[in-house]
């Protein structure tokens, strides 16, 4: 039993979730076949032994400096250090021979934990910031790690299908209207809740009357708007989305796939007939295309927040046990907003039109000041809400994710609405 064992075991419940977030990514990466490690399911990632090394660097460039002296791993350590922004530019051109070989990677992640453990024992109350950035950074990976398997071959993964599916039955597209309002945005610097910095300040904003989709748009319902030449249909697209469409030849969801003159559905382990009922998954410039069509628009930040939790400021989590696929959108189980809004919370994270940037107040963090200044650029678009993946202290009210408009492979869907 190393040190951190002990502790986490005893009394400290941030040691014992920084365990926890151990074992759901190495359980993740167990799912790879070893000879898939060197793989690169999404051109605009790393290579999944990347993601081996990078975790352990990152806590020990956030954590080993608290320890006396250093570590024995320093060139590893900036191999390791940073990952990719998707879509920021050209894509990576390494080769798997660049990389060093799995067992070295493997020997660095546990000589890290070995170490790390060591110094952790011995960090404060003070140091519980750190902690938490730690655990979800970690929770984070976990979740692209799972969106970038299900983009590899069956065969390069474990497990397999053959599971029992949610099902449901048909149901008739509805809306509801959300009356003027406010909606509460962000976190109070006084809140015992742990949040990242474009979280912070708490504020209020007015919002408007509006309708809102009661559900996620489904595939069955984007299969219409596909079946109607929409991704051909250059007056639905920015100028940017039809070049991007252009170039890389996109022309349907990426987890979709064509089988002659039918769709499938690439789950997690197998391949299905495309579920109707499922939310679908698609980029920023997908879902504004398809909202055009349909003469309505995304929500905006503000909006979204306001449907999905009225004018309260809780900041309580949402808890839903980690699946691999979604939920069909008018399930049974799926909770509702204080306004009659189905399934807003953990069965796909959902597109806002509202660009990521600073909330008035906002105070980079100092163990991560790289955290959010660097994507307030007018190029990244927040999502809220959270996917089957994504891990419950992330399915905070105040959590803000983000992406570029054309990066396709996030469990991200959205819903449509009207403005009076």
């Amino acid at each position: 039993m190393t040190a951190l064992s002990a502790v986490g075991a005893g009394h400290d419940v941030l040691i014992s979730r920084l365990l926890s977030a151990r074992q759901e990514t190495d359980a993740i990466f167990h799912e790879v076949r070893p000879e898939a490690m060197y793989d690169r399911p999404i051109p605009e990632r790393h290579r999944i032994v990347f993601y081996i090394g990078h975790l352990e660097a990152f806590d020990w460039n956030l954590l080993g400096a608290h320890g006396e002296g250093g570590g024995t791993h320093a060139e590893l350590d900036r191999l390791f250090a940073f990952g990719i922004d998707p879509v920021g530019g050209g894509l990576p051109t390494d080769s798997p021979d660049d990389w060093p070989r799995l067992q070295i990677v493997h020997d660095y992640r546990d000589r890290v934990r070995e170490q790390l453990d060591e110094v952790i024992t011995h960090l404060g109350h003070r140091d519980a910031e750190l902690l938490n950035v730690a655990i979800e950074h970690r929770l984070m990976h976990a979740e692209t790690l799972a969106y970038m398997l299900h983009q590899m071959p069956f065969v390069s993964k474990r497990s397999r299908g053959a599971r029992a599916l949610p099902q449901s039955g048909a149901f008739l597209p509805d809306s509801i209207k959300i009356p003027a309002g406010e909606a509460v945005l962000g976190l109070r610097r006084d809140s015992p809740a742990f949040g990242w910095d474009n979280e912070f300040d708490e504020h209020v904003v007015h919002v408007p009357e509006f309708t809102i989709d009661r559900y996620k748009i489904t595939n069955g319902e984007f299969l219409r708007f596909l079946e109607a030449g929409g991704y051909f249909n250059d007056a639905l697209w920015m100028p940017d989305d039809r070049a991007w469409r252009t170039v890389n030849k996109i022309s349907h969801p990426a987890f979709w796939i064509r089988r002659g003159n039918a769709w499938s559905y690439r789950s997690m382990f197998d391949e299905l007939p495309l579920p109707p009922e499922w939310p679908v998954y698609v980029s920023h410039a997908e879902a504004r295309a398809y909202a055009r069509w349909a003469g309505q628009s995304l929500p905006t930040e503000a909006e979204w927040q306001r449907a999905a939790y009225g004018d309260s400021a809780t900041t309580a989590s949402h808890h839903n046990p980690l699946t691999w696929d979604p939920t069909p959108v008018n399930c049974a189980q799926a909770s509702s907003s204080p306004f009659g809004v189905t399934g807003m919370i953990a069965n796909g994270w959902e597109w806002t039109s509202s660009e990521f940037a600073p909330f008035p107040g906002f105070r980079p963090f100092p163990c991560y000041p790289g955290y959010s200044e660097p994507f307030f650029d007018g190029r990244h678009y927040v999502l809220k809400g959270g996917s089957v993946r994504t891990a419950p202290c992330m399915l905070r009210p105040s959590f803000r994710n983000w992406f570029q408009p054309h990066y396709q492979y996030v469990y991200s869907g959205f819903r449509c609405v009207t403005r009076a």
